[in-house]
């Protein structure tokens, strides 16, 4: 099956049922009202969508760039693209110019279709690019660029890639994670069929996320769990910490998905007596809460912070999740093992370790395709492929301990990627910013501990001339990098110093870059 498929069965089913609410507050910049749609009108939508791009001759084994946001036209166009077998690629309407033309360029899309405020900054990012695709205003569908390649012969099935999503790793460019149909309809099915303290009551739910679309949070998981389970997406802009609770319960939302950011964000806010939601949500769906705010949070807010691990690259056919007791509140526990999935968690050269020590851990699933219902590979990276599935097992670059009762818990990040606010950072690409500046001869840059945003980015460096150190350059230097890195990758903290910890062979040396920054703090 499709995702369209899925969604064309559930619209069926639930025709008059809400699918997707945008509320008034996400709305304000656009629209004077907030937005809701039924299955049924859904469908209507984009039935007209897909017959246009249809017409303009799009179809299996193209692929179409989406600078969408968190707008009812994100799942509207991916909805009607994939009944045609056409696979996107989200790009974050905030990336520079550089960061932008990278993902359109490298992903090979044919199109770029742009909420209408963006349609001058994406043809300037195209400007980058030698054979660049034409660049279409969602606003304007009755004026649509006809495509000029090719498309496949047949249909669009179980494998055909449904979407390129790009994540940061330890390399710095982010690399497309391809994902296919059967990653997002497994992912629905495993979200309907968790149950315990996530389970989902079919054509009832009301699922609140400020997740961007952007990731596979929102685009497979809250998306897929309501349309499979015939529920309502109350999708936001982005996360208000001051009006959260009044939209959760203008909304009637049901259930919610967070980072580990918004519950730290939320307990700062001043107690009140409406602050028990015991009656209306049923649980909160994410990860990476502090340790020491999630018994709190659930004690005051009265619903239970359901952690879970997954990546991208792993989808939900690699998830593990605390979706029942023992949950080992405040301990970094995200559950146990599921019985589809075989793992280990090894050392530094590859064993494993004793059970209650600390080590990588490797994933695949169990009988004879270990790679089912993960991501595809990387686009155009064979070898970063292979290297994560050396030995036959994913290697997620992540260190977590077993308990005794066989309870996983996340201890830190193997990888030099820096988590802050849920968005994934390469080192190496802030680096890579830095090393522009004329005035800086070397730098490292390494996470340190926030309470709100999990990971904060911090820069070291050592200047040319040591005597010119001091907040004005650091600002000098921190505007620079503003003109060429994403808001989000930008460095919190800025420290000049003499030497950077390195290897013989003048390596930076990640661990003891942590300890540095550590100790600066």
């Amino acid at each position: 099956m499709t995702v369209y498929d899925v969604f064309r069965e559930t619209a069926n089913r639930y025709a008059d049922r809400p699918f997707l609410h945008i509320p008034a507050q996400a709305t304000v910049t656009y629209h004077n009202t907030a937005i809701e749609l039924s299955y049924s009108e859904a469908s209507t939508r984009i039935e007209k969508l897909r017959d246009a791009y249809e017409q303009a001759g799009y179809g299996l084994g193209q692929r179409i760039a989406l600078v969408l946001d968190n707008r009812m036209e994100m799942f509207l166009h991916f909805l009607a693209l994939n009944s045609l077998g056409v696979s996107i690629v989200p790009v974050n309407s905030g990336f520079m110019r550089d960061e932008m033309a990278y993902v359109i360029e490298h992903s090979d899309a044919c199109l770029v279709v742009s909420l209408p405020e963006y349609v001058n900054k994406i043809q300037s990012a195209v400007e980058l690019i030698t054979e660049a695709p034409p660049v279409q205003d969602c606003g304007s569908f009755e004026r649509l660029v006809p495509a000029t390649g090719p498309i496949a012969f047949g249909a669009a099935g179980d494998d055909s890639e449904t979407a390129i999503l790009y994540t940061s790793g330890t390399t710095g460019k982010p690399k497309g994670c391809m994902l296919s149909n059967h990653y997002f309809t497994n992912t629905g099915r495993w979200y309907v069929e968790a149950g315990d303290y996530i389970a989902l009551e079919p054509g009832q739910e009301r699922l609140i996320t400020p997740l961007p679309l952007v990731h596979m949070n929102a685009l497979a998981s809250s998306f897929m769990g309501m349309v499979t389970s015939g529920g309502c997406i109350i999708q936001l802009d982005r996360f208000h910490r001051s009006s959260w609770w009044t939209t959760v319960r203008e909304t009637r939302a049901s259930c919610l998905h967070y980072l580990g950011v918004m519950p730290a964000m939320l307990l700062n806010s001043e107690a009140s007596i409406e602050d028990d939601f015991s009656r209306q949500i049923k649980f909160g769906f994410g990860a990476g809460v502090d340790p020491k705010h999630q018994e709190c949070f659930e004690k005051r807010f009265g619903f239970p912070l359901i952690e879970g691990w997954a990546m991208t690259e792993t989808g939900t056919a690699g998830c593990i999740m605390a979706t029942k007791e023992p949950r080992h509140v405040g301990t970094r526990c995200f559950g146990m093992c599921p019985s589809w999935l075989e793992f280990r968690i090894v050392d530094d050269s590859g064993h494993n370790v004793v059970n209650g020590e600390p080590g990588e851990l490797l994933v695949r699933t169990r009988g004879d395709d270990p790679r089912k219902g993960f991501f595809s590979g990387y686009y155009k990276n064979l070898e970063a492929t292979n290297e994560a599935w050396a030995g036959g097992y994913f290697h997620t670059g992540d260190v977590v301990r077993q308990g005794e009762d066989g309870s996983f818990h996340f201890v830190d990040r193997k990888k030099n990627v820096i988590r802050r606010s849920g968005e994934n950072i390469a080192a190496v690409e802030v680096e890579g910013a830095l090393f522009q500046n004329p005035l800086v001869e070397n730098c490292a840059v390494a996470p340190v501990d926030d309470e709100i945003r999990g990971d904060e980015v911090m820069a070291c460096i050592k200047l040319r001339d040591p005597g010119k150190s001091g907040e004005g350059m650091a600002i000098q230097i921190f505007t620079a990098c503003s003109e060429l890195l994403s808001y989000y990758k930008l460095p919190g903290y800025i420290a000049f110093v003499d030497d950077l910890p390195t290897t013989a062979t003048q390596k930076v040396q990640r661990g003891e870059m942590k300890k540095l920054c550590k100790s600066l703090i």
